[in-house]
């Protein structure tokens, strides 16, 4: 059984390509293309399963065509339509201490000055020049903390722990 720990969200599937089984496939991160892997791990319900690809082609920047073994028409596709892909942390190249945006999502966010638990990242926002991290605490609302790369301090990927600088004041907004 796959655990949720091992995996990091790199996208969603979209609706079928065709009538052979092929897929919409819209990535956050090209990490499937960069490193050699035969399966994508997919959310089916609340369960992660493996799906082994057949092949992949790039469509744009953003999204690629995916056809997975054993997924041969339009409906056994459509099934799959809205779900979360997923890539092994096992399988992710650590040639630095270097990780994408994407393999943040669940770490726990921690004040480097003062060592404090701030929260759990839930999500990342880059749309902008601007990038905030979402950040959930034990207690009270989402905190949006600003996050250009100076601000990162550590990144423990074994520990799944962040260390970020907080400008004063911004937790007590």
């Amino acid at each position: 059984m796959i655990r949720e720990q091992e995996v990091y969200r790199i996208g969603k599937i979209g609706k079928p390509h065709g009538i052979n089984g092929e897929l919409t496939f819209y990535f956050e991160d090209d990490v499937f293309d960069r490193v050699e892997t035969e399966y994508l791990v997919l959310d089916i319900e609340g369960i992660l399963v493996p799906f082994f690809m057949e092949e992949y082609r790039f469509r744009s920047e953003e999204t690629a065509l995916v056809k997975f073994c054993d997924v041969d028409t339009q409906e056994e596709a459509r099934r799959l339509t809205g779900c979360s892909v997923f890539f092994p942390r096992a399988l992710t190249p650590r040639e630095s201490d270097s990780c994408s945006y994407c393999e943040l999502i669940g770490f726990e966010v921690v004040d480097d000055a003062s060592g404090a638990l701030i929260g759990k990242l839930t999500m990342i926002d880059d749309s902008t020049l601007n990038t905030l991290f979402e950040v959930q605490p034990l207690q009270g609302d989402t905190l949006l903390l600003p996050a250009p790369d100076e601000f990162i301090k550590e990144v423990d990927v074994a520990k799944r722990v962040l260390r970020l600088h907080v400008p004063d004041g911004i937790l007590n907004m």
